[in-house]
């Protein structure tokens, strides 16, 4: 162990060769390099997306372990340290940089470097077997479809636990003056001046009317985000992962999170864009 100005380090390998890592530290040589690599800003990933990012790695580590793709043993010490980082008790160790690699390798890198420190915890030395952050944790994945998929099961859920009940409210609410301002007449305004007769009731009823329709398109939105990318690996492809994995994966995903979460259709168009994430956006903005 040594030590700088910033506290007592360790040192950590990957095929990148040798990185000073903090002591304390549950990530390893690859987040490291990335911290230093991209001091952009003070941002991070919010919990949210943390949280989605242990959802993927979890139900990456049973699919693999029920398709024969890893050992069981090690896949349950993953599923175990994966549902710690779910449960947001290891958020202040990922700590890249929000603006970092164009496809999130370092944030990804992070999680299966967390993930596979806490797994070999759980799984003790004494068993002789080794977890590593690629071979293990990431097994059948890459960033470019974990990370979209981690983005999109983020901004689905927001919508549903958050937005979606907050619309539905204001809707209620809304319906509920329409009918107490319902005997209120008033001169309607139209190009800057007097118009005819409209009950302040019928105007309620407007602005209940255009939330309304938000809702719906925001649930558009949401069911858009629920098609996710996991199991185009690399290039949209599948290389290198079980040809069952995409399918049980994120059936796996929809039990956890509530959502109908299903495997993209296409797996080119889903990696080579964010269309569905623009067009939640502009679902936002209506």
């Amino acid at each position: 162990m040594k030590t700088n100005s910033d506290g007592p380090t360790r040192v950590e390998r990957d095929s990148m060769g040798e990185m000073n890592v903090p002591s304390s530290a549950l990530y390893g040589a690859s987040t490291q390099r990335a911290a230093l690599n991209f001091p952009i800003s003070t941002l991070r990933y919010p919990r949210r997306f943390i949280k989605a990012l242990g959802q993927v790695k979890l139900g990456a580590a049973e699919t693999n372990a029920e398709l024969g793709l890893i050992d069981p043993e090690i896949a349950a010490a993953i599923v175990k340290a994966a549902q710690e980082v779910i449960d947001g008790k290891h958020d202040t160790h990922f700590v890249v940089d929000t603006f970092q690699t164009g496809s999130g390798t370092s944030t990804n890198m992070n999680a299966n470097e967390v993930i596979a420190t806490r797994a070999r915890h759980f799984l003790g030395e004494s068993s002789g077997k080794k977890i590593h952050p690629n071979d293990h944790v990431n097994f059948g994945q890459s960033s470019n479809d974990v990370i979209p998929t981690a983005t999109y099961i983020a901004a689905a859920s927001a919508i549903k636990e958050d937005l979606l009940p907050a619309l539905e409210l204001l809707r209620k609410s809304l319906e509920k003056k329409s009918k107490e301002f319902w005997n209120i007449v008033k001169t309607g305004r139209t190009h800057l001046q007097d118009a005819t007769p409209i009950r302040l009731g019928q105007e309620f009823l407007g602005y209940a009317g255009q939330i309304e329709r938000g809702i719906e398109r925001v649930k558009a939105a949401q069911a858009e985000l629920s098609e996710v990318a996991l199991g185009g690996t690399a290039v949209g492809t599948g290389i290198n992962t079980h040809p069952e994995f995409a399918k049980r994966a994120t059936a796996k995903l929809s039990k956890m999170t509530g959502l109908d979460i299903r495997e993209t259709s296409n797996h080119f168009q889903a990696q080579a864009s964010l269309d569905n994430a623009v067009a939640a956006s502009g679902a936002l903005k209506t």
